[in-house]
């Protein structure tokens, strides 16, 4: 029988807050902030930096669940910036689904 893994610990939660706060720093911007490209940018990473806000907030709280959804949804937006190649992921496979 699988064994089912339903609990997030603070050190896994600790883990992906980590992991996605090396991406948000990796990765760097591909276009300028004025251009086309540098706005849309703007919001995939101001979503990135407000969902990692909510991820802190509701950890501190103790919400592990809903701190891990939100760390999630940071990475992806970070992730997406990469995959759309607004920003660069300098060839980490690890951090980002690369184009």
């Amino acid at each position: 029988m699988k064994q089912i893994n339903d609990r997030i610990s603070r050190e896994k939660l600790e883990h992906y807050l980590a992991l996605t706060n090396a991406a948000r720093e990796k990765a760097t911007p591909i276009y300028q902030p004025e251009s086309k490209e540098g706005n849309m940018l703007s919001i995939l990473l101001r979503m990135a930096d407000d969902y990692a806000n909510d991820a802190q907030y509701f950890m501190k709280n103790g919400d592990y669940i809903r701190a891990f959804g939100a760390i999630n949804y940071a990475h992806a937006w970070i992730d997406a910036g990469v995959k759309l190649q607004l920003l660069d992921g300098h060839g980490d496979d690890e951090l980002f689904t690369l184009p």
